[in-house]
């Protein structure tokens, strides 16, 4: 009876499964509920329409078409993942002035007009600089626009560095994580357990336990759980682990978001 909101479907360009398939995967697979969270990114670097969310056409296939098909058999939230970058807050604020969503991620996938999806992010670098690079983008992203609701992915860099996660420790760059978990605590922002981790070959989501574990410790309070699947196989995927997950870091419930306010649901009730 478990909650997935972090999905993607074919309104994002890096997704090829229509909304209706990965919401009957998540019959299939007895959740209670997914919240679509489609790309936008704008000013992407190499591809820069692939993640321009067609906003109207995604709201009026939620509304009109998905969730009436699937009523009484799965509860569908409309959410949104926003690619942040300091230049783009107002744009970001104008989007959401013109559009409700149940859910808003705000994640870093571009620094310096550059995904660290590509090897050249990391050219000339060593990979602890690339990465402390990373987490001081994602200082700045959330300082320039706020008007999200959870943190996607913090530590997604670790998905491709070219030793991943087997050096990767939260001490190595505590104070800019600090600093990034103190202003979403202050803000009022939470962050998520993203199970992509598991699906990337890391053994661990994103972010990692000890970040996790960092931010319940420094006060936080919210977070959501989302396996950021781009197919149907991938929903929900290690989410036999979120409870323990949880309870390792000292929560005893998770959050999800409706109509931008957060319910907390006891860990109990996965």
């Amino acid at each position: 009876m478990s909650w997935d909101t972090h999905v993607h479907s074919s309104f994002s360009g890096d997704c090829n499964y229509e909304p209706e398939i990965m919401a009957q995967a998540g019959v299939r697979k007895n959740l209670k509920g997914i919240c679509f969270t489609d790309h936008m990114d704008y000013d992407y670097p190499k591809e820069p329409d692939t993640f321009l969310l067609d906003l109207d056409s995604y709201a009026s296939h939620y509304e009109n078409r998905l969730r009436p098909q699937f009523e009484g058999k799965i509860a569908l939230l409309h959410g949104i993942e926003l690619g942040l970058q300091p230049h783009l807050a107002g744009k970001h604020r104008e989007l959401l002035s013109r559009y409700q969503f149940d859910f808003v991620i705000g994640s870093t996938h571009v620094v310096h007009h550059m995904d660290p999806y590509y090897r050249e992010y990391f050219e000339g670098k060593s990979e602890e600089n690339a990465y402390r690079e990373y987490f001081e983008s994602v200082l700045k992203n959330i300082q320039a626009f706020d008007g999200f609701d959870v943190c996607g992915h913090l530590d997604y860099i670790v998905r491709y560095g070219p030793d991943k996660n087997k050096y990767y420790r939260y001490e190595t760059y505590r104070d800019v994580i600090d600093e990034i978990l103190k202003f979403l605590i202050a803000h009022g922002k939470g962050i998520e357990i993203n199970t992509a981790g598991y699906a990337k070959g890391l053994g661990q989501p994103h972010p990692a336990i000890d970040v996790i574990k960092r931010y319940r410790g420094l006060g936080g309070e919210i977070i959501t759980i989302g396996s950021d699947a781009h197919a149907p196989e991938n929903l929900a995927a290690s989410f036999q682990k979120i409870p323990e997950i949880l309870s390792a870091c000292g929560f005893s419930y998770f959050t999800v978001f409706k109509k931008r306010k957060p319910e907390f649901i006891p860990v109990s009730e996965w």
